[in-house]
């Protein structure tokens, strides 16, 4: 008997324990710590999810120890104040935030890996969690919008992050998608550069428009962003989302470093 008796599908004994042996002795590492990725026979169903959405495999190693640390808050704490320190003059001054994780821990390690590691996969991650979470608490919209990156910092990045996040959070809610609604009139600088509240209200302040070819009058519509720290950034897209005929606008990031809770979210 041939020592390379062809399995069904195709494939050899050999290449099949050649293939066990490999994985045994280098195993694929967590893309957020490092280390071996013990957990990949949890994403199974996941992976069928990414190949739904995108075509493709989700590229995904986490290990158990990453996996089990991302954990949400109560319900009762996810929903805040879109802006930590409102200001008077507000125009939409009860602007609801919804978001589910806190910034920090695996989570705080994990969004620059997204961002300067070019792993579009974890954000696609956080994306299923986030729909997971807000279809849990039943919330709804007509549409989900991603905050748009500047055409240089898109370029530079090779995608945007909040894009990744809010496709695959959109198809777990079962609402429409579109990144091509908003988008940035200028650049900017990146708000965790700035330091002070003013400086980042003037970096942001009218810096997104909607596009002539949307008409959102009367819509409900979700407005999604990675982080979230003082509010401005998702402030200044769900104001241009309002003058563009939105009924309704709900703000929600994935993660953040917000304490102050909102009583009558959404």
């Amino acid at each position: 008997m041939p020592i390379t008796k062809t399995l069904k599908g195709g494939v050899s004994l050999v290449s099949s324990y050649l293939k066990e042996t490999v994985d045994f002795m280098f195993p694929e590492c967590c893309a957020i710590c490092g280390k071996a990725a013990d957990a990949d026979d949890r994403f199974s169903q996941y992976d069928l999810f990414v190949r739904a959405c995108y075509g493709s495999s989700s590229d995904l190693h986490i290990c158990g120890r990453c996996l089990s640390s991302f954990a949400p808050y109560d319900k009762d704490k996810r929903w805040l104040l879109c802006l930590s320190n409102p200001f008077d003059g507000d125009p939409c001054p009860e602007l609801p935030l919804y978001m589910p994780m806190a910034y920090e821990g695996t989570v705080k390690r994990a969004v620059p890996i997204v961002k300067f590691g070019k792993k579009a996969c974890l954000a696609r991650f956080f994306g299923c969690l986030l729909g997971s979470f807000m279809k849990c608490d039943s919330v709804y919209a007509d549409l989900m919008v991603p905050v748009p990156l500047s055409p240089s910092r898109l370029k530079e990045r090779g995608f945007n992050q909040a894009a990744e996040m809010a496709k695959p959070a959109s198809a777990i809610l079962g609402i429409p998608y579109a990144d091509d609604v908003l988008y940035r009139k200028r650049n900017t600088e990146r708000q965790t550069e700035l330091k002070g509240n003013l400086e980042r209200i003037a970096n942001v302040t009218g810096a997104f428009g909607v596009s002539e070819e949307w008409d959102l009058t009367g819509m409900t519509v979700i407005v999604a962003d990675d982080v979230v720290t003082t509010g401005f950034t998702l402030h200044e897209a769900a104001m241009a989302l309002y003058e563009a005929g939105a009924e309704k606008v709900l703000c929600a990031a994935f993660a953040g470093n917000r304490q102050a809770k909102n009583a009558e979210p959404y």
